[in-house]
């Protein structure tokens, strides 16, 4: 058996997140820009190639793999990649298969999501206000979104809310929002903003971020808050509402950051990997991959190597009323 990743703070990395594609069907202002210019189709990993990839981060120790974009549904076969990673769920290599979407194709894929072993989605919906809906993502419309969430649950699908926690624009709907997921059986986690995307200065991100310590004071204006232990393999801390009976989850990477316990790294669809969402540095495995189609210890160095870059943590910070730690690149680009 290969030797686990581990980096330089003895963190093994067991979560690899992928971005299939750097396309996307909506253009949320805090991920893109209205009018992005998209990768030549050269430079992304094929199908093929991403199974490549895949299949050696979970020959060394990866136990989850997310699948993100962009919208991961909308890159052209990509039912053939998850299908194909269902072999890795077969052996028990891979202990889970999921993916992060906008929920806009949901309609069209949850049943061949599901017969190919995945078993949870996380849909990204900041708001129940269609006009609101249509505002943030400029080009989504708020029904196709829902259909997708009956699709998805109709499907076996267990659905978790992710919300972008934006001032000044979802405040009002938490009590909404949170019921809402209750009738339906679904978690909600909150995201605070982050400062990513070259369009986007310091008074504009500032002025969108909404702590989420403001948020579970919200929550505790008017439900029984219980802290749970419990973690996912992913940045959230989780309450449960006790009223509800419902979880809901708090990914802070500002007010109070995560990165003691990260266990993941980020493969974009051109094949660099991000050992950290908020830092630069990152290796090109594109090159290791396609050079070295008969040798796969080729790549598993180049893996290895990156692996001993990861740092200890990200340096976002709205302390000073300055986003400090600001990433030129879009959150669309590593997929989130």
């Amino acid at each position: 058996m290969n030797a686990p990743l581990i980096d330089p703070f003895a963190r093994a990395i067991t979560y690899l997140r992928v971005s299939v594609t750097d396309r996307c069907d909506f253009r949320c202002v805090y991920c893109m820009s209205e009018n992005m210019t998209f990768l030549p189709k050269k430079e992304l990993l094929t199908l093929e190639e991403l199974d490549r990839m895949c299949s050696t981060f979970v020959n060394l120790g990866v136990q989850k793999l997310r699948i993100t974009g962009g919208e991961p549904l909308v890159r052209r076969d990509i039912m053939t990649f998850f299908r194909s990673m269902s072999r890795h769920l077969d052996s028990g290599a891979l202990q889970e298969l999921t993916l992060t979407t906008n929920g806009s194709q949901l309609a069209r894929f949850a049943d061949d999501l599901y017969a190919a072993g995945v078993r949870r989605v996380n849909i990204s919906l900041d708001t129940l206000d269609e006009q609101k809906f249509a505002d943030v993502t400029r080009w989504g419309r708020l029904p196709q979104v829902l259909k997708g969430i009956d699709a998805a649950q109709k499907a076996g699908l267990r659905v978790k809310i992710n919300a972008v926690a934006l001032k000044g624009f979802n405040e009002e709907e938490l009590p909404a929002i949170t019921q809402w997921c209750a009738d339906r059986d679904m978690d909600l986690t909150w995201i605070e903003v982050m400062p990513m995307g070259e369009d986007m200065g310091d008074e504009k991100r500032i002025g969108q971020y909404w702590s989420l310590k403001d948020v579970r004071a919200t929550y505790a204006q008017h439900y029984t808050i219980t802290d749970l232990a419990e973690r996912s393999g992913g940045p959230a801390r989780y309450v449960r509402l006790e009223e509800t009976g419902q979880k809901i989850g708090f990914i802070t990477p500002l007010s109070h950051n995560f990165c003691e316990s990260c266990n993941r790294v980020r493969l974009t669809c051109t094949g660099d990997l991000y050992m950290c969402l908020g830092q630069e540095d990152m290796a090109d495995l594109r090159g290791a991959l396609r050079d070295n189609p008969d040798d796969p210890t080729v790549l598993e160095a180049a893996i290895r190597q990156a692996i001993t870059l990861k740092p200890k943590g990200h340096d976002f910070d709205y302390s000073r009323q300055k986003a400090d730690g600001t990433m030129s690149r879009h959150m669309s680009h590593t997929g989130g």
